[in-house]
């Protein structure tokens, strides 16, 4: 898990650590940088505090997936986030 991040989402917004794009398929094949997939999974580092009759229902920690164009992608220190409403996620892992 990664360390504690400092950027705190508003309302029902969460920030999610993308996972890295597959390098190699399943027998073997190197894919290019061209025609790798954007992933779909990630796992959540922040939560916001939910809407006033809508508590958030997933939690840092979760491994969730999400749609394939959901959420606007931030760098921060480094690293690769996105940032999504949490009806943009699709399930838990």
């Amino acid at each position: 898990m990664s360390k504690k991040i400092s950027i705190k989402p508003l309302a029902d917004r969460v920030v999610v650590q993308v996972a890295p794009a597959e390098t190699k398929t399943a027998s073997g094949i190197i894919i290019p940088d061209t025609a790798k997939e954007k992933p779909q999974q990630g796992l959540v580092v922040a939560v916001g505090g939910g809407k006033k009759d809508e508590p958030m229902t997933v939690k840092v920690g979760d491994r969730v997936l999400y749609g394939k164009y959901s959420g606007t992608e931030i760098t921060h220190e480094g690293k690769d986030y996105l940032i999504m409403r949490e009806s943009d996620i699709f399930a838990v892992v």
